[in-house]
């Protein structure tokens, strides 16, 4: 194994486990911290498509065994994971897709990180919030959850990633 991939096993499993305290927490009664996700957008960009879903989907399989979510958290990432990558090519410079870099702030940039990182952490609360809302009778509580949850997230991620980041987006 390389040093990457330990430290990508490392930084899933403490993430996982924060992850499964984070969702007992509701900030307000409607932000859930969701930070398990850093792991997928950390990916290098040139893995394997079927890589990176069956990664989401271990997962998500995780949070949803721990925290008793019949497969929400699943599905969630494994879309999250089908659109990883032209999330990032809309976003990330040229030269950093054809190097095949870690998805950073420091790799593409903080304007293009963050954008990466709120597109995908929107679509993901999207996706989580309206399996278990499962209706649209109360879709502005909904909304507000999907809002506040990303805006959340979002602070934690930049946070995680100025911590974890070494410089260029090549290693941990």
């Amino acid at each position: 194994m390389t040093k990457t991939v330990i430290h990508f096993i490392i930084l899933a499993a403490v993430l996982l486990m924060v992850q499964v305290v984070c969702n007992k927490i509701m900030l307000l009664g409607l932000a859930m911290p969701i930070v398990f996700i850093y792991v997928i957008y950390r990916l290098p960009a040139s893995l394997h498509v079927n890589w990176v879903l069956t990664v989401a989907f271990l997962m998500g399989l995780v949070v949803d065994v721990f925290n008793d979510t019949p497969g929400m958290n699943a599905l969630s990432c494994t879309l999250l994971a089908a659109l990883r990558r032209p999330v990032f090519r809309a976003y990330a410079p040229r030269d950093i897709q054809e190097d095949g870099l870690l998805p950073s702030m420091a790799a593409m940039g903080t304007g293009a990180f963050f954008k990466y990182a709120l597109t995908l952490t929107l679509f993901y609360a999207a996706v989580l919030f309206l399996i278990q809302a499962f209706t649209l009778r109360d879709w502005l509580l909904t909304v507000e959850r999907i809002a506040a949850s990303a805006a959340l997230s979002m602070v934690l991620i930049l946070g995680i990633d100025s911590l974890v980041d070494t410089g260029h987006g090549e290693g941990l």
